[in-house]
């Protein structure tokens, strides 16, 4: 008679994955828009015009880099180039050459004036070689050359409408609620997502 055996089961096989509550936020919040987020080890961040936002893999990351603030990154940059750019590759911006600068600029100032409204200017600043740029707005980003700031303006006012509204608000004030409490336990602490002390209210 043969003896009936059980499969052997992998003791360390993992039911589910774990994934950065910022993330899944924002993931969520840009799907409510109207895109959709998708990792790539191809890129660093890129938008296919199409409505896919693709955002590189951890090991194409720098440390200090985070899903949250790319994806609120990039929809910020949605809001300086709506409409047209909302169908173009990389929202229409020129990336190889200086051309399209003062764009990225006053995403930059619009990406700090939202961030500011929340306390979050530190956690949601981008990483990249505009930091400089972003920290220097200091608390009055719309302080600047009217290329730059009529574009963040316009961008602001659309923020308040629809399809951002009030998906882009709700995930900006999750954001604080999620990283105020972890707050709480991050003394001596590098938390996940580079979450560091807010910004004074």
């Amino acid at each position: 008679m043969t003896e009936r055996t059980e499969p052997v089961r992998d003791p360390r096989r993992a039911g589910q994955a774990y994934v950065d509550p910022l993330e899944l936020v924002w993931c969520a919040a840009a799907a409510k828009i109207g895109f959709r987020v998708q990792r790539s080890s191809e890129v660093y961040a890129h938008f296919d015009g199409r409505g896919v936002i693709f955002v590189g893999t951890p090991e194409t990351l720098d440390p200090d880099d985070s899903v949250a603030q790319m994806v609120f990154h990039e929809l910020c940059h949605a809001l300086v180039q709506a409409p047209d750019g909302l169908r173009r590759p990389d929202w229409g911006l020129d990336n190889t050459t200086d051309r399209d600068a003062y764009r990225e600029r006053a995403a930059l100032r619009l990406q700090r004036i939202l961030a500011l409204r929340v306390g979050l200017a530190g956690l949601l600043a981008p990483t990249t070689d505009y930091r400089a740029f972003y920290d220097a707005l200091g608390a009055f980003p719309l302080d600047g050359p009217a290329a730059e700031t009529e574009l963040a303006r316009r961008g602001l006012d659309r923020s308040a409408c629809a399809p951002f509204a009030p998906h882009l608000e709700e995930a900006l004030r999750v954001t604080r609620t999620i990283a105020g409490q972890a707050q709480t336990y991050a003394a001596g602490h590098v938390l996940p997502g580079a979450i560091t002390a807010l910004d004074p209210r």
